[in-house]
């Protein structure tokens, strides 16, 4: 078969867990890191790349909040839990030494640096 490649994983996970937020009427921070979580696992072209989408710290810095934030809500439940399992999938590729690569569902090239091993 092959090896898993965690942050593959977690980024379908917090795709889901972004996607699965509903609209909130009163609170509106759901609906705006929802936004956010979208828009960091699926960047844009100028987004792509840089130091801050490509650091699997800042990822583990922001979602808890937004897991907090979903879960304070009784229909953001599920996507709240999706966050937490991303977040374990996100650590787990962090302790490996994954890195994320500009593109998504890419993989780095060989000996471009030393934490780069998949």
């Amino acid at each position: 078969m092959g090896k898993l490649i965690k942050n593959h994983w977690a980024r379908l996970i917090i795709l889901t867990a972004a996607a699965l937020k509903p609209i909130p009427a009163l609170q509106i921070i759901n609906l705006v890191l929802g936004i956010v979580g979208l828009a960091y696992e699926w960047p844009l072209s100028f987004i792509a790349g840089s130091g801050v989408h490509r650091s699997i710290e800042a990822r583990l810095i922001i979602y808890p909040l937004s897991a907090l934030c979903a879960l304070l809500i009784y229909q953001g439940t599920n996507s709240g839990l999706y966050y937490i399992v991303g977040m374990i999938a996100y650590f787990w590729a962090y302790s490996e030494g994954e890195t994320v690569c500009p593109e998504p569902w890419t993989l780095p090239k060989r000996g471009s640096s030393a934490r780069g091993r998949v």
